[in-house]
C-alpha cells in the first residue's frame, strides 16, 4: 500500500511509513501477514516497521514486527500483555535427567497453584489481589515450559553446557485479558499520547506485563521444584510490549525485546530453539523474531493431520527422544511441529540480514502444555 519493502537494506520512505523485512525472498511468509502489515504502514501515525521472518497473520495485526508509531494503538499489542520467553539454568546435570520421573513431576504445573503470591505482587509494585492464583499457570494455545539440553554454546557465553535449561513462554492470563476488554470505544483509532485514555491504558498495560513476567518466574520455580532443582535466570524477553523509544511508541507483537542482547528463539517440540545475539542493525527498532512463526493457523491443522491414537502418540515423542506432555488431543494437534517454520530458516535469514546471529543450540527433552482438566476424562 504504497510502500517500498527492502529486505533489511536501506529501507525506502514513504507517507505510509517504513518497513525493513529482516527475511528473505525464500521465507515462508503468509500472504495475509503481509497484507496486514502493509495495512498498518499505510497508517498516518505509523513512522517505521520491523518485520521479522517469523512474520505471520494475527488478530489486528501482523504477528512478528515492532512497529513505532506516533500514537498507541491496544490492539497491535493484543490481549496477552507482557507475553514473552525466559530462559533459565537449572542446577541439575543433563546426565542425572530421568525422563520418565521427570515426565510425572512436571504434571504438577497442570495442578491449580496453593502458594499465598501477594508478597510477590506487592515486591513487583502490584496491587496483592491482581488475581494471585494465577501466577504459576502456563494457559493454552502456544504457551509451554519446556526442559532443554544443550547441543551447541559459543564460547564467552554465560551458559554451562552439562546442566539443564528451562525455557518457559507464558503471558499475562486474565490480567491482560482484563485490560484489553476494558478499552474505551474508540480506542482501535489510537489513543492520543497524554489523553487520559492513554495514560489509563499505559498504567495497566505496565502492570499486566510485570505481572507477566512473575508468572515466567513462578512457573519456572514450580518446574525446578518439581525437579528437585535449583534455578538461575539467564535472559527475560518479552515480545507483546508498548514502549516509549525514539519520541514515539513501540508496538511490538511477537517481536522479542532485546534488552541485554540476547533473545531465545523458541523452535517447535520436533526443532531446536536458539539464543541469539543482537547485532543493533540499526531498523531492527531494538527487537528480533521471538519465535520459528507460525506457518498454518489452528483450525487448518485439524485437516492436515490425522487423529488416530499412533498419530497422537507420535506426537507425543520427538526425534530428539524428548516427551510432550498435553493432554489435550485438539491443542496438541494445533501445536503439532507441522503448524511452525523452520526456527533454523528464521535464524540464517536474522543472520544474513545482519540482525542476530546464534550462540547457543537446545534440544526440547521435556515440553509440557496441558494436562486434563479435573472431573473430566
Amino acid at each position: 500500500m504504497g510502500n517500498s519493502v527492502l529486505d533489511g537494506r536501506s529501507p525506502a520512505v514513504s507517507s505510509g511509513g517504513v518497513i525493513t523485512k529482516f527475511y528473505s525472498s525464500g521465507a515462508w511468509i503468509d500472504g495475509r501477514a503481509e497484507e496486514q502489515l502493509n495495512h498498518v504502514a499505510s497508517w498516518a501515525e505509523v513512522q517505521k516497521i520491523a518485520a521479522f521472518p517469523d512474520l505471520h497473520p494475527g488478530k489486528y495485526g501482523p504477528v512478528g514486527c515492532a512497529i513505532l508509531a506516533d500514537r498507541v494503538f491496544p490492539q497491535l499489542i493484543g490481549s496477552d500483555i507482557g507475553c514473552g520467553m525466559s530462559l533459565f539454568e537449572l542446577s541439575l546435570p543433563t546426565r542425572k535427567l530421568k525422563l520418565e520421573k521427570a515426565l510425572r513431576r512436571m504434571r504438577v504445573l497442570g495442578e491449580p497453584v496453593c502458594d499465598d503470591h501477594s508478597t510477590r505482587l506487592e515486591a513487583a509494585d502490584l496491587p496483592t489481589n491482581l488475581q494471585p492464583g494465577g501466577l504459576g499457570t502456563i494457559g493454552g494455545g502456544n504457551h509451554f515450559c519446556e526442559v532443554q539440553a544443550v547441543a551447541q554454546c559459543a564460547e564467552g557465553i554465560d551458559l554451562d553446557p552439562s546442566r539443564l535449561y528451562l525455557l518457559v513462554h507464558a503471558g499475562s492470563r486474565g490480567v491482560g485479558s482484563a485490560v484489553f476488554d476494558a478499552l474505551p470505544q474508540g480506542a482501535f483509532d489510537g489513543l492520543a499520547p497524554g489523553s487520559d485514555a492513554a495514560e489509563t491504558y499505559l498504567k495497566a498495560h505496565d502492570h499486566a506485563a510485570r505481572w507477566a513476567r512473575l508468572n515466567r518466574q513462578v512457573i519456572a520455580e514450580r518446574a525446578a521444584d518439581a525437579l528437585r532443582s535449583d534455578l538461575r535466570l539467564c535472559v527475560d524477553a518479552p515480545h507483546n510490549l508498548l514502549t516509549h523509544h525514539e519520541g514515539g511508541w513501540l508496538h511490538r507483537k511477537g517481536a522479542a525485546a532485546i534488552g541485554a542482547g540476547l533473545v531465545p528463539l523458541a523452535g517447535s517440540r520436533a526443532a531446536p530453539s536458539f539464543l541469539m545475539s543482537a547485532m543493533d542493525h540499526p531498523d531492527a527498532l531494538g527487537s528480533l523474531a521471538h519465535g520459528s512463526g507460525r506457518r498454518y493457523d489452528r483450525a487448518s491443522m485439524h485437516g492436515r493431520l490425522r487423529a488416530k491414537k499412533s498419530d497422537i502418540d507420535a506426537m507425543q515423542r520427538t526425534r530428539f527422544g524428548g516427551r510432550v506432555l498435553c493432554e489435550d488431543r485438539d491443542l496438541l494437534i494445533e501445536e503439532a511441529s507441522l503448524a511452525y517454520k523452520s526456527p533454523d530458516a528464521v535464524a540464517a535469514d536474522l543472520e544474513g540480514m545482519g540482525a542476530a546471529r546464534r550462540v547457543a543450540v537446545f534440544h526440547p527433552l521435556l515440553t509440557f502444555k496441558k494436562t486434563r482438566e479435573r472431573g473430566r476424562a
